[in-house]
Order: C-alpha cells, then sequence, then structure tokens
C-alpha cells in the first residue's frame, strides 16, 4: 500500500511534467511559459504528489473522503523529520501557491517545484520502507 502511493506520487511528477511539456509554450526569450492554465495545472500535480507521498509515510487522514490540513501534515513531520518539513514548507510556497494559486510561470520556478516534489518523494520512500 505504501509503496503504491509512491508509485502514484511518481505517476503525478510525470503528468506535471507532460502538461508543460505538450501544452504549456515555453518562451526561451523570457524565460517562461506563454500560458499560466498548464502552470497551474502542473503545480496542482505536484502539490498533490506530496501528499501522496506524504500520506505513504504519515498516517493524518482518518477517512480518505475528508479534506486533510496541511498543518495536521506539518505537526506529524514536525515529530518525525526536520528536514522533510523544511521541503515541504518550500513545496506547499513553491508548488500550491506560486504555480497553482498564483501561475508563476517563471521556468525557474517550475524547475524548483519538479525538482522539491521529486526530493520528497524519494524521502518518503525511503521512510516509508
Amino acid at each position: 500500500m505504501k509503496q503504491d502511493l509512491i508509485k502514484e506520487a511518481r505517476r503525478y511528477v510525470d503528468n506535471a511534467e507532460q502538461t508543460l511539456r505538450e501544452n504549456a509554450r515555453y518562451n526561451s526569450e523570457l524565460k517562461q511559459y506563454e500560458d499560466d492554465k498548464y502552470v497551474r495545472a502542473a503545480g496542482h500535480y505536484l502539490w498533490h504528489s506530496v501528499l501522496l507521498a506524504l500520506d505513504a509515510v504519515f498516517d493524518v487522514r482518518k477517512d480518505r473522503r475528508t479534506r486533510v490540513d496541511i498543518n495536521d501534515y506539518y505537526e506529524a513531520i514536525r515529530k518525525r523529520d526536520k528536514k522533510l518539513l523544511a521541503l515541504v514548507t518550500s513545496s506547499y510556497n513553491t508548488m500550491h501557491l506560486s504555480m497553482d494559486y498564483d501561475g508563476n510561470s517563471r521556468k525557474k520556478v517550475c524547475d524548483a517545484g519538479f525538482e522539491l516534489a521529486n526530493d520528497i518523494i524519494d524521502r518518503c520512500a525511503v521512510l516509508a520502507s
């Protein structure tokens, strides 16, 4: 079950990458994507991948149908892994807020989101095993 969540998290990262590659036109002169709709979608996929990876390690969901507050994750992570907490805090700001809500289409921001997602998934894969 835990490794299934890690696999699913990696699949979401792949979906985010595919979304940007196939749909968002990249302007190399401006160093940003031209269609923030797809940046928002990619940010959403990346943030969801992080939540799936965290679910593989931390049991904060009492019921899969209910929404979990980010503070529930922070509390669980704080007790176990301070480095992971720093990564999750950065990813929340990068993927969820900057990319998903704000549609920040700068390539460096998007690249940082992918790097953070992969780092978190890799760390959760080790913690879950």
